[in-house]
């Protein structure tokens, strides 16, 4: 009974995610009014999903804590999606269903791969969303925050200039620091913090008298004041460069030349951005050998498969042989991929849940995406469009840069798939990002 179950599994839950996928991007056109049964229907593909997944390991191990964990993060999943469908009515349903949807793939996936590491994640995914429902009343409230955006800018290079001095050293990448045997990446939250500040100083250019005199670059003229939060700007890139955090640095970079964009509607800012970029991808080939060494495995892996390019082949490998329907929960070698519950989990879904599945999944973080530009287009107020566009730039950029990566589209960068890959830093960070996605879609709500 349970070999048919855990064969049946592998077929049910393609068809469990394309409906949820299908169903998102059907919701995504509807008005509020229309989508309301099938924000339900999500749920229960949701459900479905998750269950399913854990009911297949509770029965290749005969492990009962297996479905007590299920239990408690359905519990979280739903405590979550009660508190912004009834305490932040104004917030977006959809976004919250596909962050719940992420996170049981997520939660089904390491626990297969190393169930410590699927509990501890479990934990700050909790704590995450404790914070994550508190951040919509203090966005909805504190419209006074775009008055301290210069502040924000400092103490992101504060906490970058103190990684690079005390940081650990990951790989070459001083990329953390550990306070009390819990190890930070600041570079994530430092991510939140470059929005605010960007978003603070380039929603005044188009103002006569934007600052007030509690910001020290209000004398400046409007030239002076893009000048100077550039230059801040590229202290951040500069500092990550530095500690060898290159992917990190490829994101700030992209964020703020797209939020810079935006404020200034030239395409000058396009073509000099990727003038910069194209000078900085030759520079940093020619000063850095991890540079080299992973353009020289995304060029011709299997040439090199037993040394630099051993993580991307088995990748390919895990990819290919999962094919359509995948391997079946369990069945794969995920371990045989380095780093595989962080740098690529992708190719561990697509081993196991095989390509329909990962398609549908990745199908569902560009629904978040879009959700993401959503609220950035439909903003009023300046400020909080151009947070929402930094936040959706930043997850978006770092979709691409990962799935890119594993599937060999792009050289590996190193980044994370957010909320689905093994990081307490990534996951809380990006469940705070939707949580300010909700306070603006709440504002935009309310007028």
């Amino acid at each position: 009974m349970s070999t048919a179950i855990t064969s049946l599994s592998r077929y049910i839950l393609p068809v469990f995610m394309a409906f949820y996928a299908f169903n998102a991007f059907l919701c995504a056109a509807m008005t509020e009014e229309e989508r309301t049964g099938f924000e339900v229907l999500q749920d229960v593909f949701m459900v479905l999903i998750h269950v399913t997944g854990f009911l297949v390991l509770f029965l290749e191990n005969g492990n009962t804590g297996l479905l007590l964990l299920c239990a408690g993060q359905e519990l979280l999943f739903f405590a979550v999606i009660f508190v912004f469908r009834y305490v932040y009515p104004a917030s977006s349903p959809l976004i919250i269903n596909n962050l719940c949807v992420l996170l049981s793939v997520s939660f089904v996936i390491l626990t297969r791969i190393s169930p410590d590491k699927a509990l501890r994640q479990f934990a700050i995914v909790a704590f995450s969303c404790v914070i994550g429902c508190i951040v919509p009343y203090f966005i909805v409230r504190l419209k006074e925050i775009r008055s301290f955006s210069l502040y924000f800018g400092i103490a992101g290079i504060f906490l970058l200039l103190l990684v690079f001095v005390a940081g650990a050293a990951t790989n070459g990448s001083k990329i953390s620091f550990s306070i009390g045997g819990i190890a930070f990446q600041p570079s994530e939250f430092v991510k939140l913090l470059f929005v605010f500040f960007a978003a603070g100083e380039l929603s005044n250019y188009g103002s006569e008298n934007p600052f007030t005199p509690s910001d020290p670059l209000w004398r400046l003229p409007r030239w002076g004041r893009i000048l100077a939060a550039s230059f801040i700007a590229g202290a951040h890139v500069l500092i990550l460069v530095l500690s060898r955090d290159l992917g990190a640095a490829l994101i700030f970079f992209v964020i703020y030349c797209m939020m810079l964009y935006t404020a200034l509607r030239t395409p000058l800012v396009l073509l000099g951005s990727a003038a910069v970029g194209a000078i900085a991808s030759v520079a940093g080939y020619r000063l850095f050998s991890h540079v080299r060494t992973r353009v020289m495995a995304w060029a011709d892996p299997y040439s090199v498969i037993e040394d630099q390019g051993y993580q991307i082949a088995q990748s390919l490998f895990a990819i290919g042989t999962g094919s359509w329907f995948g391997m079946g929960l369990g069945k794969g070698s995920p371990g045989k991929i380095p780093i595989v519950t962080a740098d690529f989990i992708f190719s561990a879904i697509s081993e196991e849940f095989g390509t329909i599945f990962a398609l549908c999944l990745f199908m569902v973080c560009i629904n978040l995406f879009l959700m993401f530009m959503n609220a950035a287009m439909k903003s009023k107020d300046p400020f909080y469009r151009l947070i929402a566009l930094g936040l959706a730039v930043s997850y978006g950029i770092q979709i691409v840069l990962s799935v890119g990566g594993v599937t060999r589209f792009i050289p590996l960068t190193g980044v994370t798939l957010p909320l689905l890959s093994y990081g307490g830093s990534s996951v809380m960070v990006t469940v705070i990002m939707i949580a300010v996605i909700e306070g603006i879609y709440a504002l935009k709500n309310q007028g």
